[in-house]
């Protein structure tokens, strides 16, 4: 979808509830669209990973809520991302452009 970005979150397994994600969420004027919950394979402290799709171009505001909520935030991905990056490749190529003249 574009009108939607992607968060991947974790925490420690006894503080997760999802109920408390999708109010951060919210909190941010956002909807949490999907939410797909894993262990972190990698620590050895029985963490969780959650990845989620919120109705929201820009994951900044979501982000925010849900580290105000305690969460911690490892990924971030928005369709918002991809357009600043094709906004500055295109301007990096004017000016490379610009200075061959």
């Amino acid at each position: 979808m574009e009108e939607s970005s992607t968060l991947v979150l974790t925490c420690r397994r006894g503080d997760y509830s999802a109920s408390r994600i999708a109010r951060a969420v919210e909190d941010a004027d956002a909807h949490l669209l999907n939410l797909n919950v894993t262990a972190d394979s990698e620590r050895s402290d029985s963490r969780i990973v959650a990845e989620l799709r919120i109705s929201h171009r820009d994951p900044e505001a979501a982000a925010r809520s849900l580290e105000r909520y305690g969460f911690e935030i490892i990924g971030l991905e928005g369709s918002a991302y991809a357009d600043d990056d094709s906004l500055m490749r295109s301007r990096y190529d004017e000016l490379m452009r610009y200075l061959q003249i």
